[in-house]
C-alpha cells in the first residue's frame, strides 16, 4: 500500500524508524526489535540506509531485505530510505529493482550527510534529483525530509522552506521532519510551508531523549535547539539515568499529544530501535491517537 494512501484515510499516521544493525552485530537484532514493534500496530516502518546516511557496501541490500520482511513476513508496510550522494544511478537502479520485486511500494529520498572521506560520485547532488529518478523510475510513492529549524546548510527559514519546493515538483507526494523539540518550531514551520504553496502530508518526527550521551549525539549532528525546559530537564536528572528516561519519555508524550491535539498530519517516532522505549510512549498515547482517528 502506498503510504500517500494511508494519509487519505486516517488523520493522524503513526509510524516507526528503525536501523540496520551495525557490522559488529548480528542481522537478528533487528528482527528482536521488529517483532516486539509490531505490537504496536503502525501504519508503516520506515528503515534507514546506514549510519550518518552514508550507506556503505551491501547497505542498500539490507536495507531492501529488512523493508521485504517488514512487508512480507511481518505484513507491515515498509519505507526504504535511499541516499543521494553517495548512490550512483547504476546502484539505485539496482536497489530500486531489489525492492520492486520485493512489493516494496515506499521510498524516502534523501540527500545524505556529506563526509570529506568519501567520494561523491556525482550521479545525484540533490535529493530532489533522486526523488525525480526514483519518479521516472516508476511504481513508488515517494517521502522526502523536511526540517523544522531549517536545514544546517540552509541561509535562512525562507529559503530552506522555499528549496523543499523540487522535492514536491519532483514527484515527493509526502515529508517526515527531523527531530526536534519545540513543538513551536514545528507549527511556524507548517505556516512557512503553507505560505510557499507547499500541501503535502508532513509528519513530525519525534525522538524520545533517554540519556546524555543521546543528547550530545543528536545536538552535534542534527543541530536540534534546546528549549529553556528540556534544558532544564537535562540539567537537573544529568547525573540520574533513572530520572532522566522518565523525564525523557514524558516530554516525548507531551510533545506527541499537544501535535495530535493541533491536528498534525502524522507521528514519525524515531525509536532508536528500542522497543521498549516506543511501548511506554504508544500506551501513553494510544487513546488520544485513537480519538484523533475517530473524528
Amino acid at each position: 500500500m502506498k503510504i500517500s494512501d494511508i494519509f487519505q484515510t486516517k488523520k493522524t499516521v503513526f509510524s516507526l524508524e528503525v536501523f540496520p544493525p551495525k557490522k559488529t552485530s548480528k542481522i537478528d537484532t533487528i528482527y528482536d526489535t521488529i517483532e516486539r514493534l509490531s505490537d504496536l500496530n503502525p501504519d508503516f516502518i520506515s528503515v534507514t540506509y546506514g549510519a550518518g546516511g552514508t550507506g556503505g557496501t551491501g547497505t542498500g541490500s539490507l536495507t531492501a531485505k529488512i523493508a521485504s520482511d517488514l512487508k512480507n513476513t511481518y505484513h507491515i508496510e515498509p519505507l526504504a530510505h535511499l541516499t543521494a550522494i553517495h548512490t550512483t544511478r547504476a546502484q539505485a537502479t539496482a536497489i530500486l529493482t531489489e525492492l520492486r520485486e520485493s512489493g516494496i511500494e515506499n521510498v524516502l529520498a534523501l540527500r545524505g550527510d556529506l563526509h570529506p572521506e568519501l567520494p561523491i560520485p556525482g550521479d545525484f547532488r540533490y535529493a530532489s534529483d533522486l526523488t525525480r529518478f526514483i519518479s521516472e523510475f516508476g511504481g513508488f510513492d515517494i517521502c522526502g525530509a523536511c526540517y523544522p529549524e531549517g536545514h544546517p546548510e540552509s541561509d535562512d527559514l525562507i529559503s530552506d522552506v522555499t528549496n523543499m519546493r523540487p522535492k514536491i515538483e519532483a514527484g515527493a507526494t509526502h515529508l517526515i521532519s527531523q527531530l526536534f523539540f519545540d513543538n513551536n518550531d514545528f507549527y511556524a514551520f507548517l505556516d512557512r510551508a503553507k505560505l510557499a504553496g507547499i500541501r503535502v502530508p508532513i509528519e513530525a518526527g519525534i525522538m524520545p531523549v533517554i540519556n546524555k550521551a543521546q543528547i550530545e549525539r543528536m545536538v552535534s549532528t542534527c543541530g536540534a535547539s534546546l528549549p529553556r525546559k528540556f534544558a532544564h530537564m537535562v540539567s537537573r536528572y544529568e547525573n540520574n539515568p533513572e530520572a532522566l528516561f522518565d523525564a525523557g519519555i514524558a516530554y516525548a508524550v507531551d510533545q506527541i499529544i499537544d501535535l495530535i491535539a493541533s491536528g498534525v498530519d502524522g507521528i514519525h517516532l524515531y525509536t532508536m530501535n528500542n522497543p521498549r522505549v516506543a511501548h511506554i510512549i504508544y500506551t501513553r498515547i494510544r487513546k488520544v491517537l485513537e480519538a484523533s482517528n475517530q473524528t
